[in-house]
């Protein structure tokens, strides 16, 4: 029995350099924020973990010349991310993921970005509730 010839399909979903797509990442991200549903969670902020995993297209590896011009810049990244959970109270989890993933696929580069948001100090135990979602450039 032969095996049919088939050809795999590379996923925008993880560094290939076939399709031209390295990973940007900011892991564990602490952001005090005003969050949640309850009255008591409307009048202070609350400690929230984000990470962040952009799949970029690189292009031409040769023109990032070592220069961050030519990248997505990590650091612009956090000072978005950042200013979204500085922007006033957010009820869900959910909504604030989806802010976050908004501005990051503002940048043309971003093809896709997976988002995690995780609430730290609701139970005693449990390490963290949140939600984690994945978005797709529209664009591309």
């Amino acid at each position: 029995m032969s095996t049919p010839n088939v050809r795999l399909v590379p996923s925008p979903n993880i560094a290939d350099a076939r399709v031209g797509i390295r990973h940007v990442f900011v892991r564990d991200l602490v952001v005090m924020t005003s969050i949640g549903v309850h009255d008591f969670e409307k009048g202070a902020p609350q400690r929230v973990r984000l990470n962040l995993d952009l799949a970029v297209f690189e292009g031409d590896v040769s023109t990032v010349a070592d220069d961050i011009q030519n990248v997505v810049c990590y650091e612009e990244i956090t000072t978005a991310v950042r200013s979204v959970c500085d922007n006033g109270h957010t009820n869900l989890v959910e909504t604030l993921a989806e802010e976050i993933a908004a501005v990051c696929l503002t940048r043309t580069q971003v093809r896709s970005v997976r988002v995690r948001v995780e609430k730290l100090d609701v139970f005693e135990d449990a390490s963290s509730v949140g939600v984690e979602i994945e978005r797709f450039n529209p664009e591309v």
